[in-house]
């Protein structure tokens, strides 16, 4: 099971090339994707700052569209950030790391920071 940090879920809405072909072919060949409310909640804050040109309405949406499920935020989630080392201060990238270790899930990320978490994340190179 597969889950997608918030900007390769992006990057897969607007099929960007940023996404290497073995992401998108283990997009493609998952039994399961999931997107994170929690990626929801950060899109629609940086719509709201103006650093990302999106309706958010088309995120939401997106998920059913593209085949994805979408993965809630429970309070057991959320509880197992406080147990996380501070690799990174990004509170949405700390709650999608409890969310694949909670899973389990491999995260999908194109961030090396969120990388040195654990075996659970996938950086895309």
């Amino acid at each position: 099971m597969l889950l997608l940090d918030t900007h390769i879920y992006l990057w897969y809405l607007v099929d960007s090339p940023r996404i290497t072909r073995e992401i998108s072919e283990q997009i493609s060949e998952a039994d399961e994707v999931f997107v994170s409310a929690a990626s929801i909640w950060e899109a629609a804050i940086k719509i709201g700052l103006g650093k990302l040109d999106a309706k958010i309405s088309d995120l939401v949406k997106g998920i059913e569209a593209s085949g994805f499920s979408e993965l809630p935020v429970s309070a057991e989630d959320a509880s197992m950030v406080a147990s996380l080392p501070p690799i990174h201060n990004d509170p949405f990238d700390r709650l999608l790391v409890a969310q694949a270790l909670a899973g389990p899930f491999r995260l999908i990320t194109a961030d090396s920071t969120v990388a040195r978490y654990s075996d659970v994340v996938q950086l895309m190179t």
